[in-house]
């Protein structure tokens, strides 16, 4: 069963974002995290046409929802520093896909909160790369934007993600599922449960 709006609103926190004049670049062993690049582009549309990468969601993308929604993620970054960072493997993958920050533009009862999340093409998987990229990003939200949690959304099949999830610390957020309000209303996976991980838990004394 799913938590109330006025049961979630005593755990869910008035958050203020930090912003920078300049786009943040996280490096982490083997990946860079940087803002977009137009050589980014083709890969990046051919990554969202791919139905395995699509498999936990309505539909592939054709090159226009592609285009907008990369516009909408650069704009982001653009505007507070900081976002769904484009994810290079130096010397490896030039553009393996995204993993990053992102504030959730819907309504939802356990907002208002920032949303952890990756999408990588078929040639990053099963190499630890969403893994290292989420943990470099979870460091950043709170020892830099020092938010009080951090969500990831997911439908409730989605069992790769999940793994992600585990493995940076998150578990879910009990009781708290909803039909994600930007899917078609009969897609069968519409119901998404939220993991969540506080500061606390990552930060520890």
């Amino acid at each position: 069963m799913s938590k109330s709006g006025s049961t979630l609103a005593a755990e869910v926190p008035t958050l203020m974002l930090r912003t920078f004049a300049a786009p943040v670049e996280l490096r982490t062993p083997r990946l860079l995290l940087r803002q977009w690049k137009d050589s980014d582009i083709d890969a990046w549309c051919e990554m969202n046409a791919d139905p395995e990468v699509r498999r936990y969601f309505p539909k592939v993308n054709a090159r226009e929802d592609s285009m907008g929604e990369l516009e909408r993620i650069r704009g982001a970054i653009a505007q507070r520093g900081w976002g769904m960072w484009a994810v290079e493997v130096p010397g490896v993958i030039p553009f393996a896909g995204f993993v990053g920050l992102n504030p959730p533009g819907f309504p939802a009862p356990w907002q208002p909160a920032v949303e952890i999340g990756w999408r990588l093409c078929q040639q990053a998987w099963h190499q630890g790369y969403a893994t290292e990229g989420a943990m470099a990003s979870l460091s950043f939200a709170f020892r830099q934007l020092e938010l009080p949690f951090v969500v990831a959304l997911s439908v409730t099949t989605n069992a790769p993600s999940h793994a992600v999830m585990t493995r940076i610390g998150m578990t879910p957020w009990p009781g708290v599922e909803f039909d994600h309000p930007r899917v078609p209303s009969d897609w069968p996976l519409k119901r998404h449960i939220v993991h969540r991980i506080d500061r606390e838990q990552f930060i520890k004394p």
